[in-house]
């Protein structure tokens, strides 16, 4: 489920005949929403630049994409991903979305102790000839960790 600012759903994969890069970036977000992990990679660039802030990776294709995408789904079967606002700046939109569900697997670092997460994040594409050929991510991974009730990795430990 999503909401979204786009007053049209689309099928995952597939972006309206000249739609502008905000519609290809919706789509994608929808699919994501649907859990559909293939449909939202056909609207990435098998090229694109994939950074994901918080979990170090900065890699080239659409397989660093998948791999996010992929621990997400398989790590909150219950996913919810909320779309707050699509903002288009050119070839350029950014999103802001809420990602929910209880984790039944581990993720980012964190086993799974089946606890609630709810965070807020950041997603910057860009969008070429209707294709997404860059991704940046962001959001507080130290957020993250308190939500996942993982010990605390910012201070140091005295045995």
């Amino acid at each position: 489920m999503t909401s979204s600012t786009a007053d049209t759903t689309v099928p995952a994969g597939t972006a309206p005949a000249g739609t502008a890069p905000a519609g290809t970036v919706q789509a994608f977000l929808d699919g994501l929403a649907r859990r559909d992990v293939a449909g939202a990679l056909a609207l990435v660039s098998p090229r694109a630049s994939v950074t994901v802030h918080p979990l170090g990776i900065a890699a080239a294709g659409r397989d660093a994409l998948r791999g996010v995408l992929e621990d997400l789904v398989r790590a909150f079967p219950d996913l919810l991903v909320t779309t707050a606002r699509v903002i288009p700046t050119g070839g350029v939109v950014t999103a802001l979305i809420k990602v929910e569900g209880t984790q039944a697997g581990p993720y980012a670092g964190a086993i799974n102790q089946e606890k609630h997460l709810d965070i807020d994040q950041a997603w910057r594409f860009t969008v070429t000839g209707g294709l997404i050929t860059g991704v940046s991510v962001y959001w507080c991974q130290q957020q993250l960790y308190r939500r996942l009730a993982v010990k605390r990795f910012d201070a140091i430990a005295i045995a």
